[in-house]
C-alpha cells in the first residue's frame, strides 16, 4: 500500500509539473503575441536583409525568401494565428452551444431539423469542405473565420444538445415550464449554468483543433494572405531550406505543435481537478 501510494504520488506530481509547464508556456505565448509589435525588431512585411540570410546578431533567425526578418514574422504570425483561433473558437462555441441548447429545450421539429442539418455537415470531410468554400468565397480573414466557425460549431452542437437533453429532463426544468417561464429564460437560466464547464472544456479542445486547421490552410496557401505573417505559410515559404540542412522552417512547425499540445495538457489537468 505504501509503495503504491508513493508511486501514485510521483505520477501525480509528474502530471502536475507537466500541466504547470504547459500553463507557463501558454502564458508566455500569449504575452509574446500581445507584445509582438513591441518585441519584434522589424515589421512583418519589412524587407531588411538578403533572401534566406543566415542567423546573425541582427537577425536572430535569419531572413525568409524575400529578406524579411524571420523572428519578427514568427512573433506576428503567432499573434495573427492566436487572434483568429480565439475569434473562431468563440464564435463556434457561442453558435453551436446556443443551437444545441435550443434543440434540447424546444424538442420536436426544431430539434429534428437542427440535428439533421448538423448530421449532413458532419458527414462531409471538414478540411476538404473548408477548402471548397474558401475557393468559392475567397480567402479573406472574415471568410475564414465564418467558414471554419460554422464547420466547427457542428461539434459543439452535438455536445451541447446531448448535455442539454439531459438537463432538460430534470425536475427543475419541468418546474420552470410549469411556472410559465419562456423558452429563452429556461435555456439561459436553468440549462446553461449546469453544463457550463463541459462546454468550456470543449471550447478549449476546439481551440487546439482550430489552431491546427488555420495553420494547415495557411500551409496550403488558403490562409492569411501576404504580406500578413502566419505560422503555416512560414513553413511553406521556407521549406526549401530543409534540403540544405537548415532547420529554420521547423521552428514555426514546432511552435504550432507545442501550442496544441500545451492546450491539451492544460485541459486534461483542469478536467481532472474538476472531477476531483
Amino acid at each position: 500500500m505504501s509503495s503504491g501510494g508513493k508511486t501514485y504520488a510521483r505520477a501525480g506530481g509528474g502530471l502536475n509539473l507537466k500541466r504547470s509547464l504547459a500553463g507557463g508556456f501558454l502564458l508566455l505565448v500569449v504575452v509574446a503575441a500581445l507584445l509582438a509589435p513591441w518585441l519584434a525588431p522589424y515589421g512583418q512585411a519589412e524587407i531588411v536583409t538578403d533572401a534566406y540570410a543566415p542567423w546573425s546578431s541582427g537577425h536572430w533567425l535569419g531572413g525568409d525568401q524575400l529578406g524579411r526578418d524571420f523572428f519578427s514574422r514568427l512573433l506576428f504570425g503567432l499573434r495573427n494565428a492566436l487572434a483568429m483561433a480565439i475569434a473562431i473558437t468563440a464564435l463556434s462555441l457561442t453558435t453551436g452551444g446556443a443551437l444545441g441548447i435550443l434543440a434540447a429545450a424546444a424538442g420536436g421539429w426544431v430539434d429534428g431539423l437542427l440535428a439533421r442539418l448538423v448530421d449532413i455537415l458532419m458527414a462531409l470531410p471538414a478540411l476538404i469542405f473548408a477548402l471548397m468554400l474558401l475557393a468559392i468565397f475567397g480567402t479573406g480573414v472574415a471568410q475564414m473565420i465564418l467558414i471554419i466557425a460554422a464547420l466547427d460549431a457542428t461539434r459543439v452542437f452535438r455536445l451541447a444538445r446531448t448535455l442539454g437533453m439531459r438537463e432538460a429532463a430534470r425536475d427543475y426544468v419541468e418546474a420552470a415550464r410549469l411556472r410559465g417561464e419562456r423558452l429563452w429564460w429556461i435555456m439561459g437560466r436553468e440549462i446553461l449554468p449546469n453544463m457550463m464547464w463541459p462546454l468550456l472544456a470543449e471550447g478549449g479542445m476546439r481551440f487546439a483543433f482550430v489552431f491546427l486547421t488555420i495553420s494547415t490552410l495557411s500551409f496550403l496557401g488558403l490562409g492569411l494572405q501576404p504580406p500578413a505573417a502566419d505560422l503555416g505559410s512560414m513553413v511553406r515559404e521556407t521549406a526549401a531550406l530543409i534540403g540544405y540542412g537548415d532547420f529554420t522552417p521547423l521552428i514555426p512547425a514546432a511552435l504550432i505543435a507545442a501550442v496544441a499540445l500545451a492546450v491539451n495538457l492544460l485541459l486534461d489537468g483542469l478536467a481532472e481537478a474538476e472531477r476531483g
